[in-house]
């Protein structure tokens, strides 16, 4: 029996980017372990993760390509695969323009070559692309305008913290890394706020927590200054740093502390405790990804960057406001030529607008790491919409909800059998993945993909480099910093075979602290303050029936064992869950099951009592299968956020109805 151990980096949507230690026995892995070298991943690694072995296991892989024939997927050769599609693609671009032809790339990975997918459709048209971000898109925008950039401090700066607030954050279920970092700095005396509506698995972490009105952050944000106006507490030279000061400040005291507090549905006495930690400082903020998927939840952020800059503490070791990390920021794009696309289509209202388009329709549509008709809200638009495209390709590992709507499916490597570079949105730190087991026969990189069409297609000009190369081009400006390729291989070699070396490379052009020079990255210098309320949300729900519920705030959660409608291990099982308060559904027993319902959809759900709740708030799993009734994403309408075209998924009110 040979056994080794190989080296490989997480590509899935989480911030983490672990550093994986595969143990392979005659071409079989044996076991998953998180690198202890690693000063993040630190020897561990999430339930997901290391349990992925079974789910690429499962029988939903895709081995060999698929092409439909009288109504059902076949599976074919590849040189049949790709003559169908470059057949198909020529003649519709011929025939309706390229803007009958769009691409949509997701979060399925987070690759950086997978930016190459985009490129062949660049030159290819340019074709239909997509605008708007479904996870991010509202936090990225306020930051990239109040702060000049998304970006945060080192992540172990929160060492120097003297308060953390995990604002909307639940790093025990999708940041798990983080958690050891944030016990490291308690120890060390930092005290822990957790501000959230729902209670968590994150909740004991917190010395202090509190549970607002759900979508009330801004309000509270804006308690919070209010105090520090009060007290005096504002930072002397806020005027020579920030944008807007006076009209920030007309806004801030346009209530005073108790209004602000009742519309929060939180206490005077907690606005005023929470302010007397950003006084006295250095208080970092971690803002969680949920609260700006909202409406307004661009607000949202910049109330919380306008906080953590008048109090002081943006400019501050141990402060800072952070939402994101860059982690793009250490690759060389590879292309430098600005693509003016016929068309776009905005993510978060995909289903409509692909209903919507004219002159011409769109006609093709190509899935690059993503299962839209799971993910995005209002599913069932969405799966109606790819339902009357005429043609779908679909590039995928599993067959999903949205590759079982596909013309083509083209089976490409799993996360342990792909090759790429990763950055992560929760550290600095850069990574390879390097395939730890060999794919199945029939699997193939989507660049050779890519590589193989344009061939059939006439596209020239589509790079031909092997995969190591583009490596290397994508690491062109900080090779000689320290984050060559072989850097990130430890030194040398080409990732495989024996014990690995440690390979942990932070990317060198992140600072250690993110604005040491007293300024951000707006153009002129100051952090952009907010200045006016968003409006209130238009949100509705159905109409009152004997023995439902009041409307409830639905939030669609992370969970620590799936990964959006990808699920491990046992998983979701066969039907989903609904967490409440008691008291919201009086009546109703622990474990019924029932309806939930809002204007958009409706799903069975089992239901579960928990009296840590609010009593107007509904807490279900985030992602799950639409066509087995699991996906939250049917009852959430789509509507995009203030800033960023966001999807706004919080903003759905549901009820509980007995079945």
């Amino acid at each position: 029996m040979t056994k080794t151990e190989h080296r490989t980096t997480c590509s899935r949507d989480c911030p983490d980017a672990c550093a994986i230690l595969a143990t392979v026995e005659d071409g079989r892995i044996t076991a998953l372990r998180g690198d202890p070298e690693h000063p993040v991943t630190r020897g561990f690694l999430c339930y997901r993760t290391s349990r992925f072995p079974e789910l690429a296991a499962s029988d939903r892989r895709v081995e060999r390509p698929l092409v439909r024939r009288n109504g059902e997927l076949t599976p074919v050769d590849w040189d049949t695969a790709l003559a169908h599609i470059a057949e198909r693609l020529v003649a519709i671009r011929a025939e309706s323009g390229p803007a009958a032809i769009f691409h949509y790339r997701s979060g399925g990975s987070l690759g950086i070559l997978k930016q190459l997918t985009d490129l062949f459709f660049d030159r290819f048209g340019p074709c239909t692309t997509k605008i708007g971000d479904i996870c991010s898109g509202a936090g990225e925008a306020a930051q990239l305008h109040d702060l000049g950039t998304s970006d945060s401090n080192d992540l172990f700066d929160l060492l120097q913290s003297r308060s953390i607030v995990l604002w909307g954050k639940n790093p025990a279920v999708s940041n798990v890394h983080l958690v050891p970092v944030l016990k490291r700095a308690a120890a060390g005396g930092a005290r822990l706020w957790l501000v959230d509506p729902v209670h968590h698995k994150s909740s004991p972490l917190a010395a202090r927590r509190l549970m607002p009105a759900p979508g009330r952050d801004l309000e509270l944000a804006l308690g919070i200054a209010r105090v520090l106006f009060d007290d005096g507490a504002v930072d002397p030279a806020a005027a020579e740093f920030c944008d807007g000061l006076p009209g920030y400040r007309a806004l801030v005291e346009s209530r005073d502390v108790a209004a602000w507090a009742r519309l929060a549905d939180v206490t005077a006495a907690d606005l005023r405790e929470l302010a007397a930690e950003f006084a006295s400082g250095p208080t970092a903020i971690l803002v969680g990804w949920g609260m700006q998927r909202r409406q307004r939840g661009g607000a949202i952020v910049r109330a919380l960057d306008a906080l953590c800059a008048i109090s002081g503490n943006l400019f501050r070791s141990g402060g800072g406001v952070s939402f994101y990390f860059a982690r793009r920021r250490a690759f060389a794009p590879f292309s430098d030529v600005s693509v003016d696309h016929p068309r776009t289509i905005r993510e978060p209202l995909l289903g409509a607008d692909l209903l919507a388009a004219q002159d011409p329709p769109v006609r093709a549509l190509w899935v690059t790491a993503g299962n839209p008709v799971a993910m995005l809200p209002d599913s069932a638009t969405v799966k109606r919409a790819i339902e009357q495209t005429e043609f779908v390709v679909v590039a995928d590992c599993f067959r999903t909800e949205t590759a079982e709507l596909a013309d083509v499916v083209l089976p490409v490597p799993t996360m342990l059998e792909d090759d790429d570079l990763l950055g992560s949105y929760g550290h600095h730190w850069l990574g390879e993945s390097r395939p730890v087991v060999a794919a199945p026969p029939e699997v193939r990189h989507e660049i050779t993909i890519f590589q193989q069409l344009a061939d059939r297609v006439g596209l020239a000009e589509y790079p031909r480099d092997t995969i190591d190369d583009l490596k290397r081009a994508a690491l062109r400006e900080v090779a000689d910093r320290g984050a060559s390729l072989d850097d990130l291989r430890g030194g040398g070699g080409d990732g495989h075979g024996g014990a690995p070396q440690a390979a942990a490379v932070r990317s060198p052009v992140a600072d250690k602290q993110l604005f040491e020079s007293g300024k951000v990255q707006t153009p002129n210098g100051k952090v952009q303050l907010i200045t006016a309320m968003s409006p209130e949300p238009e949100v509705t729900a159905t109409a009152a029936q004997p023995g439902a519920s009041e409307p409830l705030w639905l939030f669609s959660n992370s969970t620590e064992k799936s990964q959006a409608s990808q699920w491990a291990g046992k998983g979701l099982g066969s039907r989903t869950w609904v967490a409440v308060h008691p008291a919201a559904v009086p009546g109703f027993d622990d474990g019924a099951v029932v309806r939930v319902e809002s204007p958009t959809g409706t799903i069975e759900a089992e239901l579960r009592l928990d009296e840590r709740q609010r009593r107007d708030t509904a807490i279900m799993p985030k992602g799950g299968h639409h066509c087995a009734g699991q996906s939250a994403n049917a009852l959430i309408a789509a509507r995009a956020t203030d800033l960023g075209l966001g999807a706004a998924y919080l903003d759905c009110l549901v009820r509980i109805v007995p079945v």
